[in-house]
């Protein structure tokens, strides 16, 4: 399944960090196992059950957040050097595993998904958190997912968890207008 997850999601190579890539692949693994869904499911699963319809899936948003994080970083990189420091590597992780819980809050029902019954007592940044300190991701990687949402609201981000937000809302505020 490692291959599987590569080939859906390639910017899990650009993690050099062996270990941290690994543990990645396994916190995808076990999501796609906790929720009952197949790697083939994933092109299938809706990012969002907000907007009603979306043909946008999950793997298509999560690459799409990873992407537009990445050039972020780079432009303020570029032009703010020495000023911002940036691990790419935490940020590549995160936003990877930014959503990863959402297979564990969607479920299908016949041919609709729907909110699962762990979705309606734990929203998707808690439930990837918790699957990412399982694993034993670093806790920079836990605050970003637990913290993406709405949720990290009332808390200070890191910087990979600001560029994360904001590259989320990006893509759902876009996608929802």
């Amino acid at each position: 399944m490692e291959k599987t997850i590569e080939t859906l999601l390639p910017e899990i190579r650009l993690i050099q960090d062996d270990s941290l890539r690994a543990k990645t692949i396994e916190v995808w693994k076990e999501a796609i196992k906790q929720g009952g869904w197949h790697p083939e499911d994933l092109q299938k699963i809706p990012f969002t059950l907000l907007i009603p319809g979306t043909k946008i899936n999950l793997i298509d948003h999560v690459r799409a957040v990873t992407q537009c994080a990445l050039r972020l970083a780079e432009v303020l990189t570029e032009f703010y050097s020495g000023e911002v420091k940036i691990n790419r590597d935490i940020l590549l992780a995160g936003a990877l595993l930014h959503d990863v819980g959402k297979l564990l809050e969607i479920s299908r029902q016949e041919d609709k998904f729907i909110k699962s019954r762990s979705g309606e007592l734990l929203r998707h940044p808690f439930s990837g958190a918790a699957l990412a300190a399982r694993f034993d991701l670093p806790l920079e990687i836990i605050h970003i997912i637990a913290g993406h949402s709405k949720e990290g609201d009332s808390w200070r981000r890191t910087v990979e968890g600001i560029i994360i937000h904001h590259a989320d809302f990006v893509n759902f505020d876009i996608l929802k207008a």
